[in-house]
């Protein structure tokens, strides 16, 4: 038995609020309900005026109400059968939320009547109003969009920051206490300084549309603090506005987006639309499952139950073409009405299921984004899994399609640490994964590299600890995951001994490095460029206290992580072939003129005499690796050294580079020559334990460059030979004449 296809709504018909000269037209689908009502409230929510709303095609119900505007309170009571074996849970005593409301106010009375059933019954209505319980929805006024970036970004450039709304400002320092913790202080100019000055292109904000928090989270003292549990899928968040939460937070975020566009900062959301913060059918009815039970949400064979594959109670269905509908609606308004220059979709397989579960790469939804004459301009991101059967698609979904990369950050963090045997997966991770990405004219840049992000460890506290410490989230340590992959450099937790402490710094300088040298795109997680900590807890969803707020000032001690991100991001951004935005092969480059300069595009090194050969990749105890990028205007080596004692390299032969000079490196200041020192092939180079390494290799840029430089690398080697010669025979000489008596 599978759930019933419900009617879609016509493609003509405007859902949600429209504001009109003369009042309000209001448009609700509820295909399965046998009468809706609006009901408009006063702000003290002391009067209710309710009006019947009339069916039209597709399931839809309108009702226009003349004399009211902008800032008027409403919600919708639904009823139609109260038959949970058909997925039908319809309680008009329920005030329900429009899916399309532009902003909510009002916050949620976890004890107050939220649930549609009895307390002891999860199966018999509650009949008891909730009007004084839950949040309601707001009318906006329409206004005009955020200013557009003056100058797209490059995909090859892009350098992503993930961070949350409130706990990026909440403590600094240099932002009116007033802007602490909002979109506006988001954008304040101290902190766009600072984003620049750390090469950021793109601010990923966690979960902005408006969410609401678990009860059992509720229970426990806590708050949801990441946000990954929406209620309105149109609504930024009430609690991120500054000045009001009756419109006033539309406003405030357009004027983010456009601060953020004039300093050349694209904005990307983290969207959650593969499930609701309603939770399982035990959970509170605030929205979508007072409207239709089955008609939002996947539910089991017996339709009683919600078919769970987000961990989060409850799964969006997206078979359904009224939900595909509101999906592509909001995403659409985000671009063109809020500004929005990409998505990351959390958990995003779950939205590409069908309607008996099953995962379709092809899905309508993946149809629709690439079709779409908006949505089809933005970047696109997946979180490529969710818990389902078959849930986990890293890779696999195809053109168009940026992914995060977890096998990339597994692989980092077990290769730094030093577990990983030999470097055979380092090269295929550097190169942009190719064994996960490259088909299909895919781009290099689809690989969304990341060594942290919000769910898990920082990046400062990988290098310091060895297990969780959740304690403060109030589970008993039990929640989380245990698979980090961590390494404290010698002591669990913060340590005033120096030693670990350097170890440590230079450990988050090699993430750094390797990450934004890799090909594709590296995503920093907010806080990681000043080496903010959570104290060990990798599991901070629950925490909207110090343990997840950037500390700013606290961090003074690591606070030069900062300036090397900064010159990092500029090598990076003044050299393309460290960047490139297609897959580079072994093959030649090719000068202007289409001649070869007799070099590959891509390379790996041994450090001894070049190439690295088989015996080099079957070598399981090899801890370094060079990277050699090469196009006709420049060739860069990137050394990675895993090893904990020093190695000495000799820099490849004149083939890879007639001069070397080093521009980067994760070490001390004078483990390695002077800025600008000229160094030659054949050179002797220690590479500390644990160290990355950027060169930059100077070689022919055409083929009478090349031509010119064999001839004076073959005069040379003349002049060498007959030095060499001469010497030989005195050598010989010397050594065979018997001695006299």
């Amino acid at each position: 038995m599978t759930q019933p296809l419900l009617p879609a709504p016509p493609d003509d018909v405007v859902l949600g609020p429209t504001v009109t000269d003369d009042g309000v037209i209001f448009t609700l689908w509820a295909p399965r309900a046998t009468r809706v009502e609006l009901a408009l409230l006063t702000k003290d929510r002391e009067k209710q005026e309710n009006h019947d709303m009339t069916l039209g095609d597709g399931g839809v119900w309108s009702v226009h109400c003349p004399g009211i505007g902008p800032g008027q309170l409403y919600g919708f009571r639904v009823h139609g059968l109260w038959e949970p074996t058909t997925g039908q849970r319809f309680n008009p005593a329920r005030l329900i939320l429009d899916p399309y409301a532009k902003a909510i106010t009002g916050g949620v009375d976890y004890s107050g009547p939220i649930h549609d059933h009895q307390a002891d019954d999860d199966y018999l209505p509650d009949q008891r109003d909730s009007s004084q319980a839950v949040p309601l929805s707001v009318v906006v006024a329409p206004a005009a969009p955020p200013a557009p970036l003056a100058k797209p970004i490059s995909p090859s450039e892009r350098v992503i920051l993930e961070t949350h709304v409130k706990g990026y400002t909440i403590k600094h320092p240099s932002v009116p206490e007033y802007l602490r913790g909002t979109f506006a202080g988001m954008a304040y100019p101290t902190v766009i300084e600072h984003l620049k000055a750390v090469g950021v292109t793109t601010v990923e904000l966690l979960p902005i549309h408006h969410f609401v928090s678990e009860p059992f989270v509720v229970s426990a003292g806590l708050s949801n603090y990441w946000g990954y549990n929406t209620l309105g899928f149109f609504a930024p968040h009430s609690a991120y506005a500054s000045m009001g939460t009756l419109g006033e937070q539309v406003d405030e975020f357009k004027e983010m987006v456009t601060l953020f566009h004039e300093a050349g900062i694209e904005v990307f959301l983290d969207v959650v639309y593969n499930h609701t913060g309603e939770g399982s059918h035990e959970g509170p009815t605030l929205a979508f499952r007072g409207i239709d039970h089955a008609g939002y949400y996947r539910l089991t064979e017996d339709l009683r139950n919600d078919y769970d594959v987000t961990g989060c109670g409850n799964s969006v269905d997206t078979s359904q073409p009224g939900v595909l509908r509101l999906v592509l609606d909001s995403l659409r308004y985000w671009v063109t009405e809020m500004g929005i220059d990409g998505f990351r979709f959390d958990l995003a397989t779950t939205l590409i299921r069908n309607n008996l579960h099953h995962v379709d790469q092809n899905h309508p939804f993946k149809q629709a984004l690439a079709s779409d004459p908006v949505l089809s301009k933005v970047t696109i991101i997946a979180e490529p899994w969710d818990i389902g059967p078959y849930g986990y698609q890293l890779g696999a979904w195809g053109p168009g399609w940026g992914e995060w990369n977890g096998k990339y950050r597994d692989y980092m963090r077990d290769y730094w640490r030093g577990v990983i045997p030999g470097v055979q997966e380092l090269a295929t991770r550097l190169a942009g994964s190719p064994d996960l990405f490259e088909y299909g004219g895919r781009k290099v840049t689809d690989s969304i590299n990341f060594i942290t992000a919000h769910d898990g460890f920082t990046l400062r506290d990988l290098v310091s600890y060895n297990g969780k410490h959740n304690e403060a989230n109030n589970e008993g340590n039990r929640d989380g995951t245990n698979d980090n992959r961590s390494w404290n450099c010698g002591a669990e937790g913060e340590t005033d001994d120096e030693g670990i402490v350097k170890l440590r710094q230079r450990q988050v300088r090699n993430f750094l490095m390797t990450m934004m040298f890799t090909h594709g795109t590296p995503m920093i997680t907010a806080g990681d460029e000043i080496g903010r900590s959570q104290q060990g807890n990798n599991n901070a969803y629950c925490q909207d206290s110090p343990i997840s707020w950037v500390s700013w000032a606290d961090e003074d001690t690591w606070g030069d992580i900062a300036t090397f991100l900064g010159n990092v991001a500029q090598v990076r951004a003044a050299h393309p072939v460290l960047r490139p935005e297609v897959y580079m092969q072994h093959e030649d480059v090719l000068d202007a003129d289409g001649n070869s300069l007799h070099r590959p595009e891509l390379a790996w090194l041994d450090g001894d005499d070049g190439e690295m050969g088989p015996e080099d990749w079957a070598d399981q105890g090899r801890k370094l690796l060079g990277m050699f990028s090469s196009n006709a205007d420049e060739a860069m080596i990137c050394w990675f050294y895993a090893g904990a004692d020093p190695v000495t390299i000799s820099l490849p032969p004149s083939a890879w580079g007639a001069e070397y000079r080093v521009l980067l490196h994760s070490g001390e200041p004078d483990e390695f020559p002077v800025s600008g020192e000229t160094l030659h092939p054949g050179d002797q180079l220690t590479i500390p334990g644990r160290t990355t390494v950027v060169m930059q290799s100077v070689l022919p840029t055409s083929a009478d460059e090349l031509a010119k430089a064999s001839a004076d690398a073959s005069a040379i080697d003349e002049k060498t030979d007959e030095t060499d010669a001469t010497d030989d025979i005195a050598s010989t000489d010397a050594g065979t004449t018997p001695p006299t008596a």
